[in-house]
């Protein structure tokens, strides 16, 4: 038995390069709440993260029984980015149910989360006649959107 014991889920974080255009995308696409939005103590940043001139602004959203952290690094000079494909390991994306998979999908494009390919039926496991897309942005944040069968 574990000595920890874990009592809920706090966030899920995604680094992103804009978070204006991150938020739009949550905020008006899918409906969540922006529950805060501010710098944070670089001390505390490069302490936490051991990243030498961290400079942050975070933004917390919460979505339903779900809140995602969005953080823009301001600093250090010389960030780099990744964008590893599904196959890839490393590869995270947070996955959320909607009514409407297809309308999902079109509002999401006017905040540059496109689709990787068509919503498709999903033929096993817990999923199994769901409707799935996997979304991306320009920074190579994923997200699924599962419609359940009807």
């Amino acid at each position: 038995m574990a000595g920890v014991r874990v009592l809920a889920t706090n966030h899920t974080s995604f680094t992103v390069s804009n978070l204006d255009r991150t938020l739009g995308f949550f905020r008006d696409a899918l409906g969540f709440e922006i529950a805060s939005r501010a710098p944070r103590s670089q001390r505390l940043i490069e302490s936490v993260t051991g990243v030498k001139g961290a400079d942050v602004v975070i933004a917390y959203v919460k979505g339903p029984d779900h809140n995602l952290e969005l953080i823009e690094y301001v600093g250090p000079e010389g960030r780099g980015s990744v964008r590893p494909r599904p196959c890839d390991v490393g590869f995270a994306h947070v996955a959320y149910d909607v009514d409407d998979v297809v309308a999902a999908v079109d509002a999401a494009s006017s905040h540059g989360f496109l689709p990787l390919g068509p919503p498709m039926e999903v033929d096993q496991g817990p999923n199994r006649g769901a409707r799935v897309v996997y979304l991306r942005d320009a920074d190579g944040l994923a997200v699924e959107l599962i419609q359940k069968p009807r």
